[in-house]
């Protein structure tokens, strides 16, 4: 594997839990909260940001810093660099705040997401195969003509943005939360929001692209990232800040097989009919490996093409699920007295009455829609 020097750190500024707080107030009447969906045959909720405006979980950190950058007086047009989703995010935060935005995009971007910044009225430069050379050419353009730059990740606005998502979370009282990890703003984030009260935060990276996991390990060196189907997560080197956050913040951190990732979004599709990205499906394929009682797995984006969706539910064979356990209240009991004669005169015997549930054992009311009405 290709490496270099570690780059030399710069001056990104500091996040806390109150400037998270901040964020929600400011995005509270733009950003309504995202659905959690219980995923039964996989034992795990679903934060399901794929039904974010623009399909992804990035609008919540560009649209915060937009407001934010607003607040200090900043009026500057924006420019960032992304493979997709951070640049539909600040496209639509540019379009809706009436702000001057150009996006740089790898070429090979998804097809969906290069139309979607477009739509929203936003430039689009495309340059360079990868995030990382997409990046050094918007930076570039930033000092050259003045333009304020957005990272993906490494910005305290945008983690503070993405931590929003972990305040919708809290109310919900899950044991471990699961993120995917690329350069770390989303987990960043999260973790500052939960990690307060107790919860788990795990990360998900994919193997050969896990920059995240060496560089909390201490290997700060740039990498060359495997072709993987999560282009979402696909980074050379992850932030300054976002990795002392992750380092001191994260309980762990699950490497993913590329054939894993590629079976769980055919079966996210096909057996729980949620469309997500190769990146929205990461959180999930690490959860097999990860024990808790009320686990939460975050969906984070849902822009996949859709000739990228076609062949993979024609290539990938996922396997049948396992026969769920009966829990031991759902076994039935066995006739006796009367249910006994009943029975032995070949008749069935009547089946108990259910009971309500006590109301202490009830959920306490959250903004966040759920389908079910406890954990």
């Amino acid at each position: 594997m290709r490496a270099s020097r570690a780059p030399q750190e710069p001056d990104v500024g500091d996040v806390s839990v109150a400037d998270v707080l901040a964020a929600q107030a400011r995005l509270r009447r733009f950003l309504p909260p995202t659905p959690l969906h219980y995923a039964e045959r996989f034992g795990t909720w679903l934060k399901l940001e794929n039904l974010q405006r623009t399909g992804s979980y990035k609008v919540r950190g560009a649209l915060n810093a937009l407001l934010a950058g607003r607040e200090r007086g900043d009026e500057r047009p924006v420019i960032c660099a992304s493979a997709g989703n951070h640049a539909q995010g600040v496209a639509w935060s540019a379009y809706r705040l009436n702000i001057p935005a150009i996006t740089v995009m790898p070429h090979g971007a998804p097809s969906t997401k290069i139309a979607g910044v477009a739509h929203w009225g936003a430039t689009v430069r495309q340059h360079g195969n990868s995030y990382d050379e997409a990046y050094a050419f918007a930076r570039q353009l930033a000092e050259q003509n003045g333009y304020r730059f957005l990272s993906a990740f490494d910005d305290a606005d945008v983690i503070a943005g993405q931590g929003t998502l972990g305040i919708e979370l809290a109310a919900h009282a899950p044991d471990v939360v699961i993120v995917p990890i690329g350069g770390g703003g989303l987990a960043s984030g999260v973790a500052l929001a939960l990690k307060s009260q107790g919860v788990r935060i795990v990360g998900a990276q994919v193997e050969g692209v896990d920059s995240m996991a060496r560089a909390i390990n201490g290997d700060v060196r740039e990498i060359a990232p495997a072709a993987t189907l999560a282009d979402g997560v696909k980074v050379k080197i992850p932030g300054f800040l976002t990795r002392r956050l992750c380092g001191a913040l994260l309980d762990d951190v699950v490497i993913v097989r590329e054939a894993e990732l590629r079976e769980t979004l055919v079966r996210l599709a096909l057996e729980e009919h949620v469309i997500a990205e190769g990146a929205g499906a990461l959180a999930l394929a690490a959860g097999r490996r990860v024990a808790g009682k009320r686990k939460c797995a975050v969906v984070s984006g849902g822009n996949i093409d859709a000739a990228v969706l076609a062949q993979l539910l024609c290539e990938v064979r996922p396997r049948a699920p396992r026969k769920p356990r009966r829990r031991s209240s759902e076994r039935p009991r066995l006739p006796t007295g009367s249910d006994r004669e009943t029975a032995l005169a070949g008749q069935r015997p009547a089946l108990p009455t259910p009971t309500l549930t006590s109301s202490s054992s009830l959920p306490t009311h959250s903004s966040t829609p759920v389908e079910e009405t406890s954990w």
